[in-house]
């Protein structure tokens, strides 16, 4: 199996339940038919969010693994290995959310988001995939962009170390006496009259990026 398909991937309940997926104890279970019928395919979420298959023959009930084992070639086995791949794929791609930002700040916005606004962070830049954007329902104007850029992009004299930030929109009349180069910086990759961007990695407090969120999101309304 592809680890790949599942990195910075988490499990998301409803989706799997919403696939097929059967909760059983803490593990969810999903089987289906394979190979026009001739074998079954189980797959199991662990708590953990780990995912198990298992391949059996329909008629025996014995399991196969040939297509687990590097280098076995053939019709067959690439039947019963495409087959598989194809439905963890699809799993991935369905029942499991990027999990890309790893910062306790970061973490924290999505969730707030979520709960206030009910929005999701979106993955537009298919050469950026550790970048996302919130934007409105009402109007799909963008108020907030969840980043990951080296601390030197924002602080020249700063250790060249991959950080997570956030870019919010500020009013302009604002922005002298919020950026400070220490906290509150020029908005990164954005008009940097209009946006500002802050490090999550706790030197701001969370009641004051929430301050700056409700500030954003009612900015994108005007704009």
């Amino acid at each position: 199996m592809d680890e790949n398909l599942f990195k910075r991937r988490k499990a998301n309940e409803r989706k799997l339940l919403d696939f097929g997926f059967i909760k059983e104890d803490q593990t969810l279970c999903y089987t289906t038919s394979i190979v026009e019928g001739a074998f079954q395919m189980s797959a199991v979420v662990l708590p953990e969010g780990k995912i198990k298959t298992r391949v059996t023959d329909a008629a025996t009930g014995d399991e196969y693994t040939l297509h687990l084992v590097a280098g076995t070639c053939g019709d067959f086995v690439g039947k019963i290995r495409d087959a598989h791949d194809c439905l963890l794929k699809k799993i991935a791609t369905l029942c499991f959310d990027p999990e890309v930002f790893q910062s306790k700040g970061a973490k924290q916005i999505i969730r707030h988001i979520a709960e206030t606004w009910r929005d999701e962070p979106e993955f537009l830049w298919e050469k950026f995939p550790d970048n996302a954007i919130f934007r409105r329902k009402d109007n799909a104007k963008w108020y907030a962009a969840l980043l990951t850029v080296s601390r030197k992009k924002l602080m020249p004299d700063a250790v060249d170390e991959p950080i997570e930030i956030i870019d919010l929109r500020l009013a302009p009349e604002e922005m002298s006496a919020v950026v400070d180069g220490k906290r509150y910086f020029p908005g990164w990759h954005m008009n940097k009259k209009h946006w500002i961007s802050i490090i999550l990695d706790g030197s701001v407090p969370w009641n004051k990026i929430c301050f700056y969120l409700e500030k954003s999101y009612l900015l994108a309304q005007k704009s």
